[in-house]
């Protein structure tokens, strides 16, 4: 049993196993990675000077359109006592522009995934992911400066974040086809992307606490300062693959090479496989990844990027009011990660599920749920604990897809898991670039409950399609086009010109373990 596999060697003495190391730091890597980028929906809040983006955009309207807005009733709910009056900013951002900064995040993030993927798949996805980090820590802390220079200054911040965020799923796929066994698979991979809730939960509760105490500016400085612990650790404590881990148990290299089947390789630079593109696009469980990743993340970005502005616009909550409801919903969509995966592995070890019915599992609970959710967030008005109650059970169930669809692309091609993860956060991240954009165009001047009925509607559409096609085409079995590609004629570091007897073992020891 894994359980058994002692954890001598690393750090942390016999407490905890180097592959679960791997899987915390790179759960604090993805918690930094997203926090720093949802750290601007709250502060925004506090950033905008909410009485001129309301008067500029009211002189633009037509009366009735203007009388629509203004009317309290089913379009319009009242504020809560504690609002305090509008909390206004030095910024006058009308929401076009607003959601153009939110969105341009995901420019960055368009073009650095499938670059990125091959660099760590080739090379090291422990840089590549110290990259990631690091560039969204500088980015971040420079936000404050560039922001006040010009909005122009704070689209290049979001950009440079995005540059960085977009290589984050690419590179930890590409760590935990090294580190992860497959019973163990559901669960490490839940550990690491559950990173992205925390990551929520703590940027929300402490951009809307610094920011209404301190002030916008210290959600910046403070959040990107506190980020600079993890990239020392993260340099001292990780390696790209067990063979090059000296902080490990040789117990437990084993077990773990044991159970990938890999070779006992000391390479600096790992044997490269050519992508086989052509099995790849026709491959049908890839397209059913595709599917599934593009809607669900219409919902994810949904949540997570509008969410704020929904409680603000329509609930009318006041900026403290707003970190809290809206965070805490991640944190138990973590715990409900935790849950579902451990229980998952459980029954793929017994034999009682298969991988493929565990995928499907999952998916469902990250899609049908929050789909249901939404319908009833249509029509209960502006009940708004009610509301706060509905929202939190949609993004609890949405933890589901860490080890549901988002651990499927190492299930059909270990290989290429970090390509393939490119792909489809690639083609899923236009949601991140629509959404913003969407949100802005259908809610300018029509800030209610009937404007967000829309939007909700647009996204149960995709929630339906995103369970046909998974639970129809998807499929965790290892596809035979994992094991194509071109294996270079040296792949050891050092070796002679001349094949030496060893070599040539190893390399059949290579070939038929792949």
């Amino acid at each position: 049993m894994a359980d058994s596999v002692p954890a001598k060697g690393n750090v942390l003495g016999n407490l905890v196993p180097a592959r679960y190391i791997l899987a915390v730091l790179g759960s604090i890597a993805m918690s930094i990675v997203y926090g720093l980028k949802v750290n601007l929906s709250v502060a925004m809040v506090a950033m905008l000077n909410h009485t001129a983006i309301l008067e500029a955009s009211n002189q633009t309207l037509s009366h009735a359109v203007t009388n629509k807005t203004l009317t309290v009733g089913d379009d319009a709910c009242q504020a809560s006592s504690s609002e305090g009056g509008v909390e206004d900013g030095p910024f006058n951002w009308s929401e076009p522009l607003q959601g153009t900064i939110l969105s341009c995040y995901f420019w960055g993030y368009l073009v650095s995934q499938l670059p990125g993927a091959r660099i760590a798949e080739n090379f090291s996805a422990k840089w590549v992911m110290f990259f990631s980090v690091a560039i969204n820590i500088v980015c971040t802390i420079l936000t404050p400066v560039m922001s006040n220079i010009s909005y122009v200054g704070m689209i290049l911040m979001r950009v440079g974040e995005g540059i960085g965020g977009g290589v984050t799923f690419p590179a930890m796929h590409v760590m935990l086809a090294s580190w992860a066994p497959p019973t163990e698979r559901s669960m490490m991979s839940s550990i690491v992307y559950a990173g992205t809730s925390l990551g929520t939960v703590a940027s929300m509760l402490m951009a809307g606490i610094l920011a209404g105490n301190w002030g916008w500016e210290s959600v910046f400085y403070v959040m990107g300062g506190l980020s600079l612990i993890w990239t020392i650790l993260w340099i001292w404590l990780v390696q790209d693959t067990p063979n090059k881990q000296p902080l490990i148990s040789e117990e437990e290299r084993s077990f773990i090479r044991t159970s990938l089947g890999t070779v006992d390789s000391h390479n600096k630079f790992k044997p490269k496989r050519s992508v086989p593109w052509y099995e790849v696009f026709t491959s049908v469980p890839f397209y059913a990844i595709l599917v599934a990743h593009i809607c669900s993340n219409f919902g994810w970005y949904m949540l997570l990027i509008e969410l704020p502005f929904y409680m603000k616009q329509v609930l009318k909550f006041n900026i403290k009011e707003n970190a809290v409801a809206t965070s805490l919903p991640f944190l138990t969509m973590w715990m409900f990660s935790m849950i579902i995966s451990k229980t998952l592995d459980s029954l793929r070890s017994k034999g009682k599920i298969s991988t493929t019915m565990a995928r499907k599992i999952a998916t469902l609970f990250a899609s049908a749920v929050p789909m249901v959710c939404l319908l009833i967030l249509c029509f209960i008005g502006c009940q708004r604990y009610l509301a706060v109650v509905i929202m939190g059970i949609a993004i609890t169930s949405i933890g589901g897809m860490f080890c549901g669809f988002l651990s499927n692309h190492i299930d059909i091609a270990p290989n290429f898991a970090g390509t393939l993860m490119a792909l489809t956060n690639t083609a899923a991240t236009i949601g991140g670039i629509f959404v913003p954009i969407f949100v802005g165009a259908v809610t300018h001047g029509n800030q209610t409950i009937e404007a967000w009925r829309t939007i909700f509607f647009v996204t149960i559409t995709l929630y339906v399609i995103e369970i046909l096609v998974y639970t129809v085409c998807g499929s965790g079995e290892e596809q035979s086009w994992n094991t194509t590609g071109e294996i270079p004629q040296h792949f050891e570091e050092g070796t002679p010109l001349k094949a030496s007897e060893r070599e040539r073992d190893e390399k059949d020891s290579y070939t038929e373990n792949k």
